[in-house]
């Protein structure tokens, strides 16, 4: 029996590198960076009009991302109230109350420990947010 299992999910947006989505090391699970690109390469929570002007809006980037790791993580048997560590980053800590308002509907005080830091840039021009989780789900 293997310690480790890797797995990249056929219905998530492909990793743009090349590393899982997901690392069991029982009873451990770390989930990537996770953001809100589809599987089809488009974003939650962006509109672009026909003239190229964008919005961006953190609140639905925010509940993509975390839906996107439930999702991740109900594929290898856990689910979100078995997050232990939240690590965010967010381009602009304008968007805190924003992020922090969303992240409140699924997480409260007895949840998991969390740090959220400002970067410079992400992956993508039209992504403001990032979440890495670490979660305990010890197999039965």
């Amino acid at each position: 029996m293997k310690s480790t299992e890797s797995k990249v999910l056929a219905d998530k947006a492909k990793p743009r590198g090349k590393f899982p989505h997901v690392k069991v090391a029982d009873p451990f699970i770390f989930v990537s960076g996770t953001s809100s690109r589809r599987p089809d390469n488009t974003f939650e929570g962006v509109e672009v009009d026909e003239m190229g002007t964008t919005n961006l809006d953190i609140r639905q980037q925010t509940k993509a991302v975390i839906e996107n790791i439930q999702v991740i993580l109900q594929s290898v048997g856990a689910d979100l109230e078995d997050i232990v560590d939240v690590t965010t980053f967010l381009v602009n800590m304008n968007d805190f109350g924003g992020y922090n308002e969303i992240y409140g509907q699924y997480f409260d005080y007895d949840g998991p420990t969390r740090t959220t830091v400002a970067v410079h840039q992400l992956p993508h021009p039209h992504l403001l947010i990032e979440i890495k989780v670490t979660a305990y789900h010890p197999k039965p």
